[in-house]
């Protein structure tokens, strides 16, 4: 189960960050930097998640 919710919230984070970075009006190189920052973001959502879920 943790597994899943970290795959789920890194993607749900990563594509989330990237799409506020094209609102933004950022070019490529800030919206896979951001990107990145959802990622990590959405990895340690999935994690809290899961021990939630888990306990």
């Amino acid at each position: 189960m943790t597994k899943l919710c970290i795959f789920v919230g890194m993607m749900v984070g990563s594509y989330g960050f990237w799409f506020l970075g094209e609102k933004l009006g950022w070019e490529f190189l800030g919206c896979f930097l951001l990107s990145g920052v959802g990622s990590l973001a959405g990895v340690y959502a999935g994690w809290k998640l899961a021990r939630k879920l888990e306990g």
